[in-house]
């Protein structure tokens, strides 16, 4: 069973400084909080503000495409959730031909917004949240994995902004 949610905010975990896109459930009190990269959150935020930019970004640009091929997102599935990690599908139709494909939440959720496409998250996944591990360790123990882990821990908010769009 699906449960219709919406993007109400977006925050950040005080304790890894990540962005968190709050889902909260259309006809009740029932939230999702998930984890997301900064950049997803930044496409999300400007989305929710209004905000346009001169050119398009990848989420609006993905839109232009569904259009132009007259392919319509009828709606976005969060639909699992392992190891810690959130899974969505993204459902499409043209014409008569229904399909979907696996996507990131963030991903799935910014485009929604573009496109008024409903939310729905699985019920399991909602009770499935509240026993996320919080402190799990990385599961690429490499030296490459090491390595990857130190840079992205080093990062900070402040140096995405070092780089122009």
């Amino acid at each position: 069973m699906y449960t219709l949610m919406t993007i109400s905010g977006l925050t950040v975990d005080p304790l890894t400084n990540s962005p968190i896109v709050i889902l909260r459930e259309v006809d009740g009190d029932k939230t999702l909080p998930i984890w997301i990269g900064l950049l997803e959150a930044t496409a999300i935020a400007s989305e929710l503000e209004g905000i346009k930019f001169s050119r398009p970004m990848t989420h609006d640009l993905l839109k232009n495409i569904l259009s132009m091929v007259e392919i319509q997102v009828t709606k976005i599935e969060v639909c699992d959730l392992r190891d810690n990690t959130y899974y969505a599908q993204i459902h499409f139709r043209q014409g008569d031909a229904e399909m979907s494909i696996d996507a990131r939440p963030s991903d799935a959720l910014a485009l929604s917004l573009r496109v008024k496409a409903p939310i729905f998250v699985a019920e399991d996944i909602i009770h499935k949240s509240r026993e996320i591990d919080l402190k799990s360790e990385a599961r690429d123990k490499s030296e490459q994995g090491k390595k990857w882990q130190k840079i992205l821990e080093g990062l900070n908010p402040e140096d995405f902004g070092k780089y122009k769009m």
